[in-house]
């Protein structure tokens, strides 16, 4: 063996241990740093990338330029916990109980991702990777449930579901606050949540630079309460309904961390080693979201619930500037990452999620999933699409829709009476997924929230019938 292959192959080698460092011989990373950037409610439309109409993301928009953009990208649950478990697990979180956002519940062993599940995070450290999650938690608030008892070495964050952004707890001082490896962070190191998430992400790389790291920074924003500083307001004074330009503030505020952290990596020479991934953890909230064109928002299994913003950027392996169509999910950035890593997912449960890069580098032109499923309050609402049709069930319905998602994207042509077949055939697919999937371990305000939005529906209903009808 020649003398420079055999250094090669001997700092490689090294890089495979837990203290390895990420530069082989002639400059090349044999194991790519993984960031997975979870954006929480952010509406479909609400990204350049997407068609953004009344302000401006041009980190993410260059994010997206130097990468994959996946049109029919999808969360494998239409709110925040759940798809955050199968984001982290590679698996339905249906797999494992975990259907329902938990409430919060520090000293509560019960509520939360179950410990024999393994996440990304376990199985990227096992590769020698250092690994760190910042911001927004939500997978269980008792101790072992927290990320640094999850194979993350560091964690700076919340572990509930949602915080004041300038480090005040909902809920009170005392029940929940800012940690940094389970213990509470000084107030004066908290400005704005949104920015300090991003610090504490751009100080994780700069100090890991020479050894391969996986960051997962789950930002709250633009998730409630709506909130801001002057400056980022100041920058979406255009839009007139109040509301929406708070939101849009938080947006900016989310869109300039991201280009701090490519910015970093730039400096650093890391980016062509460096695989970013984004995407909102669900579609976007009702109120101040924009999910043009699809119907629906978070809680509904329509596409504006479930169906996100979604790129994935590595410069150094993938070509970008570029869109992929065939249907994939958030479950497949758990296989995807661990291949490029070179990490073995054997201590995994059977993972639901495929690596994509076969499928991303053109040497498999098929799709990647023959099927995608949904499922919420324990089959009280479901979906499923195979190819371009989708068959949808509402939780706060009786009735069963039926799309071609490849002529009517808006899913505003319900077929379901027209094709009894396809709908029988789609439900069976279901229920063959199903019966592999366990009953929820907790149950949470959802199924009350969604009983309450179909009694809204219905009273709205009357009211717009004429008087004599109402009686």
């Amino acid at each position: 063996m020649q003398r420079r292959e055999f250094l090669r192959q001997l700092t490689a080698a090294a890089g495979g241990g837990q203290s390895g460092r990420n530069v082989a011989a002639g400059g090349r990373r044999p194991k790519p740093n993984i960031i997975v950037i979870v954006a929480d409610d952010l509406g479909y439309a609400d990204v350049g990338f997407q068609g953004l109409r009344d302000f401006e993301t041009p980190n993410l928009d260059r994010l997206a330029a130097s990468g994959v953009r996946f049109t029919n990208g999808y969360v494998s649950h239409p709110y925040c916990s759940p798809s955050r478990a199968g984001i982290l697990t590679g698996r339905y979180q249906q797999r494992f109980g975990h259907e329902h956002n938990p409430p919060y519940a520090p000293h509560d062993e019960r509520i939360g991702t179950p410990t024999d599940e393994v996440f990304l995070s376990e199985t990227l450290r096992q590769a020698g990777y250092r690994t760190a999650a910042v911001g927004k938690w939500h997978l269980g608030d008792a101790p072992k449930f927290l990320p640094h008892n999850r194979g993350f070495d560091e964690f700076f964050g919340f572990s509930g579901g949602g915080f004041n952004y300038y480090g005040v707890s909902r809920r009170g001082a005392a029940a929940e606050f800012i940690m940094r490896n389970g213990e509470p962070v000084r107030p004066e190191e908290i400005s704005y949540l949104t920015d300090d998430f991003t610090r504490e992400a751009v100080n994780f790389v700069r100090r890991n630079r020479e050894r391969p790291f996986f960051l997962y920074l789950a930002y709250n924003a633009p998730h409630s309460p709506d909130q801001a500083p002057q400056h980022y307001l100041d920058r979406v004074w255009n839009i007139e309904y109040g509301q929406r330009s708070v939101y849009a503030a938080m947006v900016t505020a989310m869109d300039d961390g991201v280009g701090r952290i490519l910015s970093v990596l730039d400096e650093l020479g890391l980016r062509q080693d460096t695989q970013v991934w984004f995407l909102s953890d669900n579609g976007g909230r009702r109120d101040v979201a924009d999910n043009r064109p699809l119907r629906g928002h978070k809680g509904w299994h329509f596409e504006g619930g479930i169906r996100v913003p979604f790129v994935v950027s590595w410069p150094g392996k993938l070509a970008g500037g570029r869109t992929y169509d065939h249907p994939v999910i958030a479950l497949d950035i758990f296989p995807t990452a661990a291949a490029a890593a070179g990490a073995s997912t054997a201590k995994s449960r059977p993972l639901d999620g495929v690596n994509l890069l076969p499928y991303l580098e053109g040497s498999n032109r098929s799709a990647p999933h023959e099927a995608l499923f949904w499922r919420e309050i324990g089959g009280q609402g479901f979906a499923v699409r195979c190819g371009s049709m989708k068959l949808v069930k509402p939780a706060a319905t009786d009735r069963i829709h039926l799309f071609d998602l490849e002529k009517d994207p808006r899913e505003a042509r319900d077929l379901a009476g027209e094709r009894p077949a396809v709908v029988r055939e789609l439900k069976e697919l279901y229920a063959r997924w199903n019966a592999r999937n366990t009953a929820p371990l907790w149950t949470d305000e959802h199924a009350e929230n969604v009983r309450k939005e179909r009694q809204a529906v219905m009273d709205a209903r009357r009211r717009a019938l004429p008087l004599q009808k109402q009686k």
